[in-house]
């Protein structure tokens, strides 16, 4: 479903608030940005709404806030795909959806780390072209969880803090030794709960099994998986990123499988989205790249719910009654 039918969805269920305050029409057409768009045509589809819902793949900057004090919400946990600056600017106040999806997060991540390090995907890669021959005592062998100690790159801030202790508890049952982690600073009260040890980045590198990267993308985050983390991880060790592409330098990663520095790589982010098809880490077995999940475990279903937080969030802050605890000043 694409966004209109994303806001389609929202105008009927929150039928009242949008006919009383917004500009529904207007907001209609606003959505309709595409890529190729001149900056004055952009303006043009924005000029004069109350409220802007856009998705996580969506840039918001200067081209489409050009509506001083309207309200602009994203579908998505994250926000840095959100210029902050310009929304200071034009006093465009920012909603966001936080723990929504934290459960279905820490699950898809713990099948991510699986898939990686039971060789699933290549497995399934050898059932369909008939690799599967006579019984092999080490063949698909891979590395289990058991007994293993788990790198967890950036436990984030409290918002964020909830959901990276959920991925650390998701893992525990798989009876995993000893957690450690890194962060801008020890999260001594929440790593208690775990437990889990706050380490320097080198020592996470040395002495983990596996790595999981959890931290929210910033400048100090930015390519923070380069070829000194590479280098120092065993050759054993199973990397997995369901954070931001960015976090990794890709470059440093292909480097760091051909020369076989780590085990495996299991990607669900990466830069460009989507991978190229032609890009050299499809070309490993033993790295697999998957499109971007969109997080939602049908069990549970929390679609809803996400769509729901981000239309009141746009009511909100249309000066409606309706408020949300996930409401979020820029200014």
């Amino acid at each position: 479903m694409g966004l209109l039918g994303h806001l389609r969805w929202l105008k009927q269920v929150l039928a009242s608030e949008f006919y009383t305050c917004c500009n529904f029409q207007a907001a209609e057409a606003a959505i309709l940005l595409q890529k190729g768009m001149e900056k004055n045509q952009r303006r043009s589809k924005v000029a004069g709404i109350q409220g802007l819902y856009r998705l996580l793949s969506e840039r918001i900057d200067a081209d489409v806030l050009d509506a001083p004090e309207s309200t602009v919400s994203t579908m998505s946990v994250g926000y840095d795909h959100v210029s902050l600056e310009e929304l200071k600017k034009t006093g465009t106040r920012l909603g966001y959806t936080p723990e929504v999806l934290t459960e279905a997060a820490a699950e898809l991540t713990v099948a991510l780390l699986l898939a990686t390090s039971c060789q699933l995907l290549e497995a399934v890669d050898e059932a369909k072209v008939s690799g599967w021959g006579s019984w092999k005592p080490l063949w698909m062998c891979g590395y289990g969880l058991t007994d293993s100690t788990m790198g967890i790159l950036g436990l984030g801030c409290i918002d964020e803090l909830q959901q990276r202790t959920a991925v650390a508890m998701h893992l525990k049952p798989f009876g995993v030794r000893k957690f450690l982690y890194i962060n801008t600073a020890p999260q001594p009260k929440m790593a208690a709960a775990i437990p889990t040890e706050f380490v320097p980045l080198e020592e996470m590198a040395r002495c983990s099994d596996f790595i999981t990267v959890c931290c929210m993308l910033s400048p100090g985050s930015q390519s923070i998986c380069n070829s000194s983390m590479f280098s120092q991880m065993k050759d054993t060790t199973i990397f997995s990123n369901r954070s931001r592409g960015s976090v990794v330098n890709q470059d440093d990663l292909y480097q760091a499988l051909a020369s076989g520095h780590i085990a495996a790589a299991g990607l669900d982010v990466m830069v460009p989205e989507p991978l190229p098809t032609d890009h050299p880490l499809f070309k490993f077995k033993n790295c697999g790249v998957c499109c971007k999940l969109l997080l939602f475990l049908l069990s549970f279903n929390p679609l809803p719910a996400h769509r729901n937080r981000a239309g009141r969030q746009i009511c909100s802050g249309c000066d409606l009654q309706e408020t949300s605890t996930s409401y979020k000043h820029s200014r």
